[in-house]
């Protein structure tokens, strides 16, 4: 069981789920890569996380925009274009016939090592390339009760140190700032930029409401998050003010309403941050005006399936 933005209830079907490794579907017990892959040595490469909704999978194009991007940032050849890697989406989901209620991993390594060393040269393979859908649906209450964030002591870093806006596997200082707001038993961590204003939260992009304007970081120390873009812009559709600017934590405090956005559960509103309440019911206003042009939105996407 997962915590936080991510809660979900266990599904039995998931046991019997066929993943796709290296374009062969295999059981889920049974796919495995080796212990020299990049991935496993060195948390070299890329993912990204998808949701199957209704035979559609929302915003595709943007999420492989994504991770193309990413992997010529890395300097890594995926070894198949877009097309192929949709059609290997397509075909393992086909093979599960699945078309609701699933979330999807998507992961790529560099490939498989000669020996244990960080030079991408010593790469002897091509990509290891693996999709992993299972059903997995938010707990209903996640929507209503709101989440108890903690500003914690994590940093998120320069891109010259570790660029934040790639979606590697190289992720711990996220899993840092997790653990700290686990350990003061919190649902998730909220991350401060080097200048000490609001960032991101360690699995999710964080939004307030402040005189019936949404406000999101300025963006440049967190990923370039689909589900944060896509509200940005359906907000603008139904008038809202949306602005993207650094600021501190006292703004935080005094908001109206405060929310996450992610691909696993869309927008999930915040109940208290540090301690600081927000007024429920959960979602407010705002949180469901745009929680309802968002799934609008994702009904104008084309069919996978």
């Amino acid at each position: 069981m997962t915590h936080g933005a991510h809660s979900h209830p266990e599904d039995p079907r998931n046991t019997d789920v066929l993943v796709s490794l290296n374009g062969t579907l295999v059981p889920k017990d049974e796919a495995k890569v080796s212990v020299l892959d990049s991935g496993f040595i060195l948390g070299d490469g890329i993912w990204e996380g998808l949701r199957l909704d209704e035979g559609r999978v929302p915003f595709l194009e943007r999420h492989l925009d994504r991770l193309f991007d990413g992997a010529r940032a890395l300097d890594m050849d995926i070894g198949r274009t877009r097309d192929e890697l949709r059609e290997d989406l397509r075909a393992c989901l086909v093979a599960n016939k699945m078309r609701d209620g699933v979330h999807i991993r998507l992961m790529i390594s560099r490939g498989v090592k000669l020996t244990p060393y960080q030079d991408p040269r010593a790469t002897i393979s091509k990509p290891t390339i693996v999709i992993l859908p299972e059903y997995k649906q938010p707990e209903p209450e996640l929507y209503t009760r709101g989440l108890k964030l903690i500003t914690v002591h994590v940093r998120r870093g320069r891109p010259d140190v570790q660029d934040p806006s790639l979606n590697t596997h190289s992720k711990h200082n996220c899993i840092a700032a997790c653990i700290a707001a686990a350990k003061a038993g919190a649902d998730e961590g909220l991350m401060l930029d080097p200048q000490g204003f609001v960032a991101t939260c360690n699995s999710t992009h964080f939004f307030i409401v402040r005189r019936g304007e949404v406000w999101t970081s300025s963006g440049d120390y967190c990923l370039d998050g689909i589900t944060r873009r896509v509200v940005c812009e359906v907000a603008e559709e139904i008038g809202l003010v949306v602005r993207m600017k650094n600021f501190p934590l006292a703004a935080v405090y005094g908001s109206s309403e405060v929310f996450v956005t992610g691909t696993f559960a869309g927008l999930v509103a915040v109940a208290s941050v540090d301690g600081r309440t927000f007024d429920g019911p959960y979602p407010g206003p705002i949180v469901r005006r745009l929680t309802e042009a968002y799934h609008a939105r994702i009904g104008r996407e084309p069919e996978l399936l």
